[in-house]
């Protein structure tokens, strides 16, 4: 058991005994009055430097803790001003302008500038960070060479600070999802002469997250960081807009246990879970619970398939796995949440975009594939392995899909659960066969999803490529008509689906549970929040 779990289960047990003799004060009544916002975020973050994490329970501290150029109405999804005040665009969509705040400073005095932006992003795509998303910043002119070791002059990158106020960004091509992308944790500048303070600013791990060293600049600031139990952040002093911050503290726990969550908000310990115990949706809906929220979520779950090892180097075995899966069970059945089955990665709801027609469930073809590969009814082939992090509710899918498989194909499957943590270095390093995994699109645009299947991709972890697949996405980079874009991506997407790198299995809602006394808790569809908006009532 985890010490987040112990922690919860603690104040559980304190709350059932002071019950004994007098009703006791709940956290979340408490924090009503106080302005304490009690959150779930998930597993353990391995780390909060914006520029190495990829997790969303990570994000949900950082957005806390560094502010965007740019945020978002949370009605209407347009960006809004945040740390650029204003901000111009060129007729041709190349070049960006921003204006930042001159009132914005980092929590240790110093002003935020522009050369800070263009500081914090030569880190991101400095090659000795290994930043898994540096190819998101691609899409600015004479980045890819940059990151890729062709030039180490960074004056090449279209990044440059005019004025200590004045930012300016020179794209590649025009990418009207630009302002979006900028909402993500790899955009958000960080004190650069702070992380050199603890260490090689350019290497991955230097603890300069930790409380005490820690330089940010949004509406909260870290107090307490207990791995495994919590993370403390205290409205900050120093940001520019802390008059209409209107929470005083958010206290993160992290939590892998659906069980606790439900049961920790129940006893009034937390204001918002992490998720649902699957169990329990249909009993909330039911009883119509005011705190029951499903939110819509561009979010995918699918299996990454090591090609780099065999028998998975064969696209006739990891193609038989797909079409194996029956996803109309798995969204309705085994989920029950409003999610749908998936037998594409782009989510429906992707603007300017149209979905491949693709099968949802063809036993047929699978065992057809399968006995093409070699290993009709499963002969010949040896066990293989399902890895996924500590979660009931990705158990309980692959614990359904491992008897598929078992059931359809004769195969002998074995599940692997590990802490995210080890999840995500395994994921790295590609020590895995098959992997249970999810991606969250950064901005409302078919590449959020698309170029993570780019050979070079930082987030790719399948060992599979394609000159091909890559020329489809530059071409459609490089395409303005919106029209031929899409067909183009499309062609991507299907010769991607068909080498099957990946097994799409559904479309995910964020189901969840939250406190009536959460007022203004708007999260977008990529589950951005812009903690400035919330407050609390009793």
């Amino acid at each position: 058991m985890s010490r987040g779990l112990t922690f919860l289960l603690a104040a559980l047990a304190a709350l059932l005994l002071a019950g004994g003799c007098a009703r006791r004060e709940t956290a979340v009544a408490n924090g009503n009055r106080d302005g304490v916002l009690h959150f779930s975020i998930g597993s353990e973050p391995t780390d909060l430097d914006p520029h190495v994490v990829t997790g969303i329970g990570e994000a949900k501290v950082i957005h806390a803790l560094f502010e965007p150029l740019v945020s978002f109405d949370p009605a209407t999804l347009k960006p809004v001003p945040a740390l650029a005040e204003r901000w111009d665009v060129s007729p041709d969509g190349l070049v960006y302008t921003f204006h930042l705040r001159a009132t914005a400073v980092w929590t240790n005095g110093d002003p935020i500038t522009a050369q800070d932006c263009v500081d914090s992003w030569r880190r991101m795509l400095t090659p000795s960070l290994a930043a898994d998303y540096a190819y998101l910043f691609y899409i600015i002119r004479g980045a890819e060479d940059f990151n890729k070791g062709r030039t180490t002059d960074f004056a090449t990158v279209g990044v440059a600070a005019p004025g200590p106020h004045t930012l300016v960004v020179t794209l590649a091509q025009p990418a009207p999802y630009f302002l979006q992308i900028l909402l993500n944790s790899p955009w958000r500048p960080v004190h650069l002469r702070s992380i050199a303070a603890v260490g090689d600013a350019y290497r991955r791990g230097i603890p300069w997250t930790r409380p005490g060293r820690i330089v940010t600049s949004g509406p909260f600031m870290i107090k307490e960081w207990s791995p495994h139990q919590r993370i403390v952040a205290d409205r900050s002093p120093t940001y520019w807009d802390r008059a209409n911050v209107k929470v005083n503290t958010i206290i993160f726990y992290p939590t892998e246990s659906v069980d606790v969550e439900e049961r920790g908000f129940r006893a009034g310990q937390l204001h918002i879970t992490w998720s649902l115990p699957l169990g329990k949706v249909a009993a909330y809906r039911r009883e119509q619970s005011p705190s029951l929220r499903v939110d819509p979520y561009l979010d995918t779950y699918f299996f990454r398939l090591n090609t780099r090892r065999a028998p998975l180097d064969d696209v006739r075995l990891r193609r038989a796995l797909s079409l194996a899966i029956d996803r109309q069970l798995i969204a309705e059945k085994v989920l029950q949440g409003g999610q749908r089955p998936a037998a594409t990665l782009v989510p429906p709801e992707m603007p300017d975009y149209t979905q491949p027609v693709r099968p949802l469930h063809d036993l047929a073809a699978a065992r057809r594939l399968l006995a093409e590969a070699g290993h009709p009814d499963g002969r010949g082939l040896p066990p293989l392995e399902i890895l996924y992090n500590n979660s009931e509710i990705i158990r309980l899918v692959a614990e359904a899909i491992q008897e598929m498989w078992r059931r359809d194909l004769g195969l002998d499957v074995r599940l692997v659960n590990q802490e995210y943590k080890v999840v995500f270095a395994n994921r790295r390093t590609g020590n895995y066969q098959i992997l249970l995994s999810d991606w969250v699109g950064d901005y409302l645009d078919a590449t959020t999803f698309l170029d993570l299947w780019r050979s070079d991709a930082g987030n790719n972890h399948t060992g599979w490529g394609s000159a091909d697949y890559d020329a489809l996405m530059n071409r459609a980079a490089a395409t303005a008509d919106l029209a031929a874009r899409a067909a183009l991506l499309q062609q991507a997407e299907t010769l991607m689906l068909d080498a099957a790198p990946i097994a799409p299995i559904y479309f995910n809602t964020h189901v969840y549970l939250q406190q009536p006394s959460v007022k203004d808790w708007h999260p977008s569809p990529m589950d951005h929040i812009d903690y400035r908006h919330v407050r609390l009532e009793p």
